[in-house]
Parts: structure tokens; C-alpha cells; sequence
């Protein structure tokens, strides 16, 4: 039940209650001589037994209106508070009531919004810092294990499709030429070894750390989204805007961008693939769009580590992660960020 008809009700049930009343409080004080009198008198060709509780109660549902629909806009002002220091923008449209009450409230709940903001600034710095921190020691680690990777890669695998391309090519030349069915067979295995060189040279040369280190978030986007573009057949399309923002916001939302373009490879089958990078209203906003073949975002959240770490990563920066996808429709990820200024805080 609402609270507009809650009052009206309350309303009602008044104005009958003090009819009532004040009519025993009549009837007692002076006594009709004859009840039927109440029935032929009339208001408006209407009995006056019937007209004063029908005013009665017409006047308790106007009363009760009035007042539900006052009470409901001063609560829709308190949501409406609550709506903006949860999507992260300052209060906006606050008029002081002359309800001391109300005005508690709301002094209450600018104070909360600027204890979020405090938190959300220092959330920030503590990721820009560890991010700084674990940076050098964990790019090292990954980049050792690439090179030993590497190495023996091109020590065994490559080695030994060489020295199979080299056989084959020696056997095929010492072959007189002919269209028998063995020789086109040995050309085919001398085609497939020849290719699956150059898939190792491919994997030789992308087996290398990726990171932001030295660049920022636009071109470390730019490059992973240029190697994709070469290496698979969706159509990629990126709009990207170039700002500055913190170490650990870069490389948070760098993170969010690589798990999803994971996932996309592996579960869409989408033929498009965008990627949008802006600023909007002190926000730092990533879009992410697929038109491939969607998922149930509740079921598949509640067992997806990818998923899991996504919205983490968002809020331990302050910002907010929405998944929206349709089954055969495609799937749309954005994370807002709200942008935390020098001294916004210092007060």
C-alpha cells in the first residue's frame, strides 16, 4: 500500500471517528423529541443524516490526500538524494523544508556523500599505489616466464619443424616431377609444415608481457586492439578518448577490458566487437559491445571468476560495472568511474 493511500484512509476513518464522537456528544446534550426529523431535514435535497457523514468523509479522503501527497514528494526528495550518491554525482536539487526533521536528513546525507567521496579518493590512491608497487615485480616474473617459454619453443618445436621442412624439401627435389598421387601427398605434408612455421613464428613473437608500462590506457587499448584486429575476423571498432587519470584507474580498467575481450573470444561468437573509452560529466566511462550470441548475466555470474574479478576490480576504484546481455542479441559491459579532482577532499 503506498503512502497516498495509506493517508486517505487514515483520512477517512478519522473523519468518521470524530462524527461520530461529536454526534453522541450532540444526541446526548440534547435529545431529539423525534429521530425521523434527522431524515426529513435536508441539505442540498439531501437528509441530513446522510449529508454530514458524507462530507465528513469526503473532507477526511481530501485531508488524507493532500497530506500523503505532501509526505510522498519530501520521501521522493530523500530517494532522490540516495539515487545520487549511489550512481556517484553530487547532490543536485536539495531545497531546504520547513521541517526540521527533513532538513536532519539531509544535512545527514551530504554528510554521507562526502565521507563516500573521501573513501572513493583514498580507494583510488591505495589501487594507484599497489598497482605501483607489484607492478615491476609481477611484469618481471610474467616476462622470465615468457622468455623461458620462448626459448623452448624455439629450442625444440621450432627447431624440429625445420629440420622437417628442410627433410621434406630435400625429398620433394630429389623426386622426378609428376602428378602421382604420392608426390602431390608430400607436397601437401611440405605446405603444412611450412605453415605451422609460421604459426610458431607468430606465437614466438607474442609471447611478450602485456601492460601499460610506459604507456597510457588509450594506447595500451590502441595496440591490444590493433594485435586482435590482425589476428581474428570480428570487425573491431574503437572510440578512444585521451585524458589523464590515475596509475591504478588505468590499470584496473585496462584489466576489465582484457577480461571481457576474453570472454568474447571464447563464448560470443560475435562477428562486431566495440570498444569505447570517454569522459562524461567527471566520469570516466568504458563501454564494451559484442553482437554475439548473450548469456543469463545472474546464472553466469554466480560461477564465473572472470565475472567475479570484474566487479571487484570496478569497485575497488570507486566505480560501478553493468553487464547487459540478450540471448542472440549480443552483450554490453560499461564501468563508470567517477573522476576524484586535487582537493575536492581536503576540508
Amino acid at each position: 500500500m503506498s503512502i497516498v493511500q495509506r493517508h486517505i484512509i487514515l483520512g477517512a476513518g478519522l473523519s468518521i471517528i470524530i462524527f461520530i464522537f461529536i454526534t453522541a456528544a450532540m444526541i446526548t446534550a440534547y435529545p431529539l423529541p423525534d429521530w425521523s426529523q434527522l431524515w426529513d431535514r435536508e441539505l442540498m435535497n439531501i437528509p441530513f443524516i446522510v449529508f454530514l457523514p458524507s462530507v465528513s468523509i469526503v473532507i477526511g479522503i481530501i485531508f488524507g490526500l493532500i497530506s500523503g501527497l505532501y509526505w510522498r514528494k519530501q520521501i521522493q526528495i530523500v530517494d532522490s538524494c540516495l539515487h545520487q550518491i549511489e550512481e556517484g554525482r553530487p547532490i543536485e536539487g536539495i531545497e531546504q523544508g520547513s521541517l526540521v526533521e527533513l532538513e536532519i536528513i539531509t544535512q545527514r546525507i551530504q554528510k554521507i556523500q562526502k565521507h563516500i567521496a573521501e573513501q572513493t579518493k583514498l580507494s583510488q590512491r591505495l589501487a594507484t599505489e599497489k598497482a605501483e608497487n607489484q607492478e615491476n615485480r609481477i611484469q618481471e616474473i610474467i616476462s622470465q616466464e615468457r622468455n623461458r617459454l620462448a626459448r623452448e619453443l624455439h629450442d625444440s618445436v621450432s627447431q624440429q619443424l625445420f629440420a622437417a621442412s628442410m627433410l621434406m624439401s630435400a625429398i620433394n627435389e630429389g623426386k622426378p616431377l609428376s602428378d602421382d598421387r604420392e608426390t602431390k601427398q608430400l607436397k601437401m605434408v611440405e605446405e603444412m609444415i611450412h605453415q605451422s612455421q609460421l604459426e610458431m613464428r607468430a606465437l614466438l613473437l607474442h609471447l611478450r608481457p602485456i601492460a601499460l608500462k610506459g604507456k597510457t590506457l588509450k594506447e595500451g587499448i590502441e595496440e591490444l586492439l590493433i594485435e586482435l584486429s590482425q589476428k581474428v575476423s570480428m570487425k573491431i571498432h574503437w572510440k578512444l578518448e585521451e585524458f589523464p587519470m590515475d596509475k591504478g584507474v588505468e590499470d584496473h580498467l585496462f584489466r576489465i577490458l582484457q577480461e571481457s575481450v576474453s570472454n568474447t573470444l571464447r563464448h560470443s561468437k560475435a562477428k562486431n566487437f566495440d570498444v569505447l573509452l570517454i569522459q562524461r560529466d567527471d566520469f570516466i566511462i568504458l563501454r564494451v559491445t559484442d553482437d554475439g550470441v548473450g548469456f543469463d548475466v545472474e546464472e553466469t555470474k554466480a560461477g564465473s571468476y572472470g565475472l567475479q574479478n570484474m566487479y571487484e576490480r570496478a569497485i575497488e576504484i570507486g566505480g560501478t560495472l553493468k553487464i547487459v546481455s540478450v540471448k542472440q542479441k549480443g552483450t554490453r559491459l560499461e564501468v563508470k568511474v567517477p573522476m576524484m579532482i586535487e582537493g575536492d577532499t581536503d576540508d
